[in-house]
């Protein structure tokens, strides 16, 4: 069994992936998104989970919070939006979460990682009165939060829109960046803080280029503070070092890129290799590799995103190297080149225009002739269809990586309205490996395949469509 990205089955969209070690398991608390909702997280928490010893098998812990189950929120017209959790001093699990744009930070316990947790309270000051209910707070948004060596509890929070001010309930809350605060043993009392640490775009002492927007995520590795969290591009997860729970820290570099913007230098968004959008997510070491995790976005919008996770290069220095977004992120490895795989595995989608930004006011218009990943009917929790849809001429699906040996033919399945031909390549409009007519006139998945010109190897493949119509891609098949 292989391990693939997105690592979740591709029924599930779990944005905002915390990934945390607890025993043998690495559990992943994130948001739930609804397909084919309007806007972000409109289901309740679900909490997924693997042994360290297959990362391909991941189960179903069910759904372990609701949103119905805050005071605040009976009628359940709030989304929870992104969680983080952590083992308190006293053993037991707390989730930490915050409702759209309420202003609250609420606190669930369990006495297991992926229980049914119970609503404990919201994060508030020693007088009683709960963060966020007066104006000039620093807005409750993103929990990160981190139990240190020595018992003592962080949770981070920022959000840091280009207004620094955010109207909530009434109360005129700032957003200036990443705060800190320092809370008591009871998990809920704020004992220090909130401490304005990671400034907005603008703000002194900024990361340049990549200063804080949101997604606030936290790890102790090796005596050291390594704060990830998204930057203003808001398509990529970057990360910064301390000495300190309450720094300084100081600016490390691109973790993942959604659009694999910034390796090589690239900063141009009209060159990047996938369509962007937000990200959120954290990372875990498993055995002696580090990981991180990241969400991707689908169905044209930034309201169905799914889980994904990539291996990540620790360098001598402490420092980690950028990650390149692929199709086979916790296999260890490339993947083999042998039997079929589906297509909504590919790490890159280009249309013959280039890509975009999925989280703009107009994407639903500019997004008409782009291809990208979507399932037929509505939300689901047993069972999946997804695939490319919209592919038309110049529309390129690629996948990082394949170990191929010995493959003598691939076959792609397709279904449109179309006559052209699908070709693949090792490179992006490199030298074509194979050629495959295909000609479809209905919603009925066919299958096309081609003699492969291809040495044993390691390689990316790009599968391009080039006619005319557009067709939907559902799976690619070597046969060796």
């Amino acid at each position: 069994m292989q391990a693939v990205n997105p690592y979740l089955p591709s029924w599930e969209y779990i944005p905002d992936g915390e990934p945390h070690l607890f025993g043998d398991r690495i559990y992943v608390y994130g948001s739930h998104d609804k397909f084919g909702a309007p806007v972000f997280c409109v289901n309740d928490y679900v909490c997924w989970s693997a042994s360290v010893d297959n990362l391909a098998d991941w189960r179903c812990e069910g759904v372990i919070y609701t949103k119905k189950q805050d005071p605040v929120n009976r009628t359940g017209l709030r989304c929870l939006y992104a969680p983080d959790v952590t083992r308190g001093p006293d053993g037991r699990y707390y989730l930490y979460y915050a409702f759209d744009f309420l202003g609250r930070m609420g606190v669930a316990v369990c006495d297991t990682p992926a229980g049914k947790y119970e609503y404990l309270g919201h994060v508030r000051f020693p007088d009683g009165h709960e963060w966020g209910t007066r104006s000039g707070e620093p807005f409750p948004f993103d929990p990160g939060v981190l139990m240190d060596d020595d018992g003592r509890v962080y949770l981070y929070s920022g959000f840091a829109t280009k207004v620094p001010r955010v109207l909530s309930r009434g109360h005129d809350l700032t957003n200036e960046g990443g705060v800190v605060l320092e809370l008591e043993p009871d998990m809920v009392t704020i004992k220090a803080g909130p401490e304005l640490l990671f400034p907005r775009k603008g703000g002194e002492g900024a990361f340049g280029n990549h200063a804080f927007f949101e997604a606030s995520s936290i790890r102790k590795i090796d005596g050291s503070y390594y704060f990830v969290y998204s930057s203003e591009h808001n398509h990529e997860l970057c990360y910064a070092v301390g000495t300190s729970p309450r720094g300084p820290f100081v600016f490390g570099g691109t973790l993942v890129d959604l659009g694999d913007l910034y390796l090589n230098q690239e900063e141009d968004e009209r060159k990047a290799r996938n369509y962007l959008g937000n990200t959120h997510g954290g990372m875990v070491r498993i055995e002696n590799d580090w990981y991180i995790f990241y969400h991707r976005q689908t169905n044209r919008n930034s309201y169905c995103r799914q889980a994904c996770a990539e291996r990540l290069h620790r360098r001598g220095d402490g420092g980690f190297d950028q990650a390149e977004v692929t199709s086979c992120g916790l296999n260890g490895g490339p993947l083999r080149a042998e039997g079929r795989y589906e297509a909504r595995i590919a790490c890159n989608l280009w249309s013959g225009e280039g890509t975009g930004r999925y989280d703009t006011p107009d994407a639903g218009i500019r997004m008409r002739k782009h291809l990208y990943f979507t399932q037929t009917g509505g939300d689901r929790e047993d069972h999946g269809d997804q695939y490319i849809a919209n592919m038309r001429d110049g529309a390129t699906a690629g996948f990082k990586y394949f170990q191929c040996q010995g493959v003598r033919e691939i076959e792609v399945e397709i279904n449109g309205r179309a006559k052209g031909t699908v070709t693949v390549s090792t490179e992006p409009g490199g030298r074509q490996i194979a050629a495959i007519p295909v000609q479809v006139s209905s919603g009925q998945w066919k299958k096309f395949r081609a003699p492969v010109e291809l040495k044993d190897g390691k390689y990316a493949l790009y599968v391009t469509y080039q006619g005319k119509g557009r067709i939907g891609f559902k799976s690619l098949l070597f046969i060796c």
